[in-house]
């Protein structure tokens, strides 16, 4: 279950004991919020972890603003000061702007303050004189700052997806502020940033990291720092722009040789890895679904009591890969043989491919199940797609299947279940011997 998610009423609540380094601020000892989730609409609580992630920002960002006047609260009330402008009829322009353009520009606020009768209200003189100026955020608050700006874009992760999202952006940004400095995002210079891709290039150079890792580290401390600037007003430049580092290489994991498969997957080489891990290869072999769309299966989108059994790929409760990862996929073979015994999924892995990849690939690491470093458990959604070119399946038929972004025009529904069950079967290894 998600941290400080609890069932109450059927309802899922977001509870938090107040930490004790903010106990002397905060005296409510416990915060309690409903997420107004029902536990029947979402019994795993992944949407309900998802909402109690973000009630825990915002909680931590008021606890660390009453600790430590928290930039957050000054540009709160730079920003309330602006929509008190407009409310007043007037854009917000800040002083230092008013001083230096012409005199009736400010006769016309002063005046507004008069007419209105609000010449001794604090809030409205600020609103209309300018005197309220934005701050910036220290770098190390600038994940929990993005966190908040782009909640709405992130709304659909899953409690997994969100924790991966989040992980990655927090250790881009404790890196460059261990480099740096912790800093106010306006006294970051362009120095700072060739600094950190030079920290980045001694990794490389050292074998310990790669191009691509350097490159996904630094395009997001880029997005973040850009986010903020608009949202801040701050008008900082794009200090990042240009210093993506070259060399990245793209590489392919390597598919598994059919032969290998039929010889090694299903001849009883996988009896030593727990049952939900092992079903789930088996239907990765014959779907060439991800294993993220496998694990995340529910007695609702696996449909077998029909004649064309298959499994339906949807959001349900987190974010697929691409708008195309949303198919319908025909259950032959293996497939179908295990996720009759699963017509439930696989709850032992449900929001949690990290953990299930994991084990997978050092089952077979373990077991010389791995022809090279290369060859891990997406291996097998290649293999998938080799299997299919080799049948001479029509590549519209295999971007259908495999869920592949296309930046194509969609026109029609796109191919059948009968035909995608049709090129399956075509591929499909023998069931030779009980699962």
């Amino acid at each position: 279950m998600p941290d400080f998610l609890t069932r109450r009423d059927g309802v899922w609540h977001f509870v938090r004991r107040v930490p004790k380094a903010y106990a002397h601020i905060d005296a409510r000892g416990v915060i309690r919020h409903s997420t107004r989730i029902r536990v029947a609409d979402d019994r795993a609580g992944r949407r309900a972890g998802h909402a109690a992630q973000l009630l825990n920002d915002e909680l931590e960002g008021f606890w660390r603003g009453l600790a430590g006047d928290r930039p957050t609260q000054v540009q709160n009330h730079y920003d309330e000061v602006r929509r008190r402008a407009r409310a007043l009829g007037f854009e917000y322009i800040e002083n230092s702007q008013l001083v230096a353009g012409p005199i009736e520009q400010r006769l016309e606020r002063i005046e507004a303050l008069v007419s209105k009768g609000l010449a001794h209200d604090l809030g409205a003189r600020e609103a209309l004189l300018g005197t309220v100026k934005p701050t910036s955020p220290m770098l190390s608050q600038l994940f929990e700052e993005y966190a908040v700006a782009v909640r709405d874009e992130i709304r659909d992760m899953s409690a997994d997806q969100l924790r991966i999202w989040r992980n990655g952006r927090k250790r881009a940004v404790s890196r460059f502020a261990k480099l740096v400095g912790d800093k106010p995002l306006t006294a970051l210079t362009a120095s700072d940033a060739v600094d950190y891709c030079e920290w980045w290039r001694g990794r490389i150079v050292g074998d310990a990291a790669a191009a691509k890792t350097a490159n996904k580290d630094i395009g997001q401390l880029s997005r973040m720092l850009k986010e903020l600037s608009i949202r801040h007003r701050l008008n900082l430049p794009d200090f990042f722009h240009g210093l993506r580092l070259r060399g990245e290489v793209e590489k392919s994991r390597q598919p598994y040789e059919v032969e290998f498969i039929q010889n090694t997957f299903l001849a009883g080489r996988l009896d030593g890895l727990n049952v939900d891990a092992r079903f789930v290869i088996y239907v990765m072999i014959e779907t060439g679904m991800r294993p993220s769309e496998i694990v995340n299966l529910t007695e609702e989108t696996i449909v077998l009591d029909v004649p064309i059994p298959y499994a339906r790929i949807l959001p349900n409760g987190r974010r697929l890969k691409t708008e195309d990862s949303e198919r319908d996929i025909p259950l032959v073979g293996v497939a179908l043989e295990a996720l009759k015994r699963k017509p439930r999924g696989f709850p032992k892995y449900r929001d949690r491919a990290t953990v299930l990849s994991a084990t997978v690939n050092k089952f077979l690491a373990e077991n010389g199940m791995r022809p090279s470093k290369d060859h891990t458990l997406y291996s097998l959604r290649h293999s998938f797609k080799d299997r299919l070119v080799a049948a001479e399946a029509p590549d519209s038929l295999i971007d259908s299947l495999m869920g592949h972004k296309t930046y194509k025009p969609k026109y029609g529904k796109g191919p059948p279940l009968a035909l995608k069950q049709k090129a399956l079967l075509s591929i499909a290894f023998p069931v030779a011997r009980d699962l």
